[in-house]
């Protein structure tokens, strides 16, 4: 086993090679586009309509604690980022340390990221290490994932979240007729948490405001993978637990805020079900989120150990029921919630191909309107950004395929009329 220092020591030697990477997108300051996206996004009808939709949701969550909690994550622009609350430079380095030991970060990664580990696992934020951190861009801000991603534009997020929290809603639902009535005509027999079905898709990609912010040129800061090495995650078997640092960041503010098992349990889901096989890489986010919110995630409820040793998810509902865990190594405390929420975060197989070809037809109509690609700051910031950001790629998408690119075109001319585009 490495020691400290050696694992330490092995982090530093890494530091030379991201120099150059540092130097050329800074990401250890909060966000130089972050205030043009702010402006955007506050202008496009969309946007603000998604918004208001999810603070509408979060209303209706009936567990008193819980539905304070999420508003004020998404409704509260002076919100604490509470898993950063108080952290010195010295915790991070200890935190990171930790990660390093338990396998959940990988030295190696850090060339990826400008700024090494660090600042892909605690990007900047207002107030860095005072009792209360800021959020350095609203929530309403902020987009779906990286530059050329799905949802990347500002706003992204509040729509991309809006279109899941009406996936989870109308997918639990449909598990309530199907499969929730004794007979025909009768009522609903299952449970389904409403609360977890409602609050999970907000918390699930909040922490994509403070890693997912924007360059001076209408870019965004790159995102750091972790969770796992990526080749024995399955404890000690071949499997791969890496996943983007808003998911895990996501999960550790909830854990600080003190969410409950079941509803950090179905947040952590979104990525894969914990079902088939792929149980150990919940258990992996789990634990890494944990260990950066710094609670004991088995004390806390959010994870369990079998006969084996091995760390597991925990049955939430204590019926009284044989315990599977230690019956049967291969089966899991799985609940329908998990996977509702993992299948209304699917949208990414329509939304990642729409916003890959609009880039492109976008580029081939930007002279149309003054605008040339070579130019990028003034490109992304005064046509992309605010293309994307009022019409949405998915839009866009769909009338290319009913109308072609002509279609495209006369939708932004829309803009212009409205002077969005000038």
């Amino acid at each position: 086993m490495r020691s400290k220092n050696h694992v330490w020591f092995e982090i530093l030697a890494f530091l030379s090679f991201s120099c150059s990477l540092f130097y050329a997108q800074d990401q250890s300051i909060p966000g130089a586009g972050n205030q043009r996206a702010i402006e955007i996004s506050g202008k496009s009808p969309r946007v603000q309509s998604a918004d208001k939709f999810l603070l509408a949701q979060a209303k209706k969550i009936k567990d008193q604690e819980l539905r304070k909690e999420t508003l004020d994550a998404i409704g509260n622009a002076q919100t604490c980022i509470q898993h950063r609350a108080g952290l010195t430079q010295q915790d991070k380095e200890r935190i990171l340390q930790e990660l390093v030991r338990a396998g959940l970060v990988e030295v190696k990664d850090q060339t990826g990221i400008p700024g090494g580990l660090l600042t892909g696992i605690f990007p900047p934020v207002i107030d860095d290490g005072s009792s209360c951190p800021h959020l350095p861009q609203s929530f309403s801000s902020a987009p779906g994932s990286d530059f050329g991603g799905h949802h990347s534009y500002p706003g992204g997020l509040p729509i991309h979240e809006a279109n899941n929290e009406m996936a989870a809603l109308s997918l639990a639902d449909d598990y309530r007729k199907m499969y929730g009535r004794k007979a025909a005509g009768s009522g609903p027999e299952i449970f389904i948490d409403q609360d977890a079905i409602i609050a999970a898709p907000i918390w699930h990609d909040w922490a994509k405001t403070i890693v997912f912010q924007w360059n001076a040129d209408g870019s965004e800061f790159q995102e750091l993978q972790f969770g796992g090495n990526g080749a024995t995650d399955d404890n000690g078997r071949a499997g791969d637990s890496k996943t983007g640092a808003h998911h895990i960041l996501g999960l550790a503010e909830a854990m600080k805020r003190g969410l409950s098992p079941l509803l950090v349990i179905t947040q952590a889901s979104a990525h894969v079900a914990p079902s088939l096989g792929h149980e150990f890489e919940v258990v992996n986010w789990l634990r890494t989120a944990a260990i950066i919110a710094q609670v004991d995630p088995v004390q806390k409820g959010y994870l369990t150990t079998d006969k084996h040793g091995r760390l597991r998810l925990p049955p939430v509902r204590d019926l009284g029921s044989v315990n599977l865990l230690n019956a049967d190594p291969s089966q899991t405390n799985l609940l329908a919630e998990y996977t509702i929420h993992n299948r209304s975060d699917a949208d990414i197989y329509f939304s990642i191909p729409s916003i890959k070809t609009v880039q492109i037809l976008l580029r081939q109509l930007a002279p149309d309107f003054g605008f040339d690609f070579e130019d990028t700051a003034r490109y992304n910031n005064g046509f992309r950004n605010p293309v994307l950001s009022f019409l949405t790629a998915e839009r866009l998408m769909m009338i290319y395929a009913e109308k072609g690119l002509e279609g495209v075109k006369n939708e932004l001319y829309t803009l212009r009329a409205r002077k969005v585009l000038k």
